[in-house]
């Protein structure tokens, strides 16, 4: 964690604000309006679960290439390049398996349930929002681990200009 603050933070604000956005929606009072949020978030769900899904599966398939083109460069990595790049391959995979579960939670018929309880729904509607700022949150933390570890691969294999330009004078 000390070496990725950033990505921590990112993490922390994108959950404040989806219990912040959560807080500011109110409390369920009546099984019709639950169902009516849960509707609604279910259709964007859906469109954000596919995506974060495939963003993930697609860093982790980078996150391969990038692990086989550092072990064929000449420069000797440190230790904190491997974490970062473990790091990132961590939080997508949480991700990844954080959007499925999204999915498979958005695809049962919610609204063909009528004799459930009305509390059945304000407790759907709060674990499918709680999912859905998870999974944002993840892809946030994602992007800035992501960064971090670019740079920090970047950083080891640029050539040193600074040397070369005094050499040649």
């Amino acid at each position: 964690m000390r070496s990725h603050p950033f990505a921590y933070g990112i993490f922390v604000v994108f959950c404040a604000l989806g219990f912040g956005a959560r807080w500011a929606i109110g409390s369920v009072y009546s099984a019709g309006e639950a169902l009516q949020l849960v509707d609604a978030l279910a259709s964007s769900g859906l469109y954000l679960g596919s995506a974060s899904a495939t963003a993930s599966a697609t860093i982790l398939a980078l996150m391969l290439t990038l692990t086989g083109f550092i072990r064929r460069v000449d420069q000797d990595f440190d230790e904190d390049v491997w974490c970062s790049v473990k790091r990132v391959a961590q939080v997508a995979t949480t991700s990844l398996m954080a959007s499925l579960f999204l999915l498979l939670a958005l695809v049962f018929p919610i609204g063909e349930f009528e004799k459930l309880p009305a509390q059945w729904y304000f407790w759907l509607y709060n674990i499918l929002f709680g999912i859905t700022v998870l999974v944002i949150a993840l892809l946030a933390m994602t992007v800035a681990l992501l960064y971090s570890t670019i740079r920090a691969v970047i950083h080891e294999v640029t050539p040193d200009f600074s040397s070369d330009d005094e050499d040649s004078e």
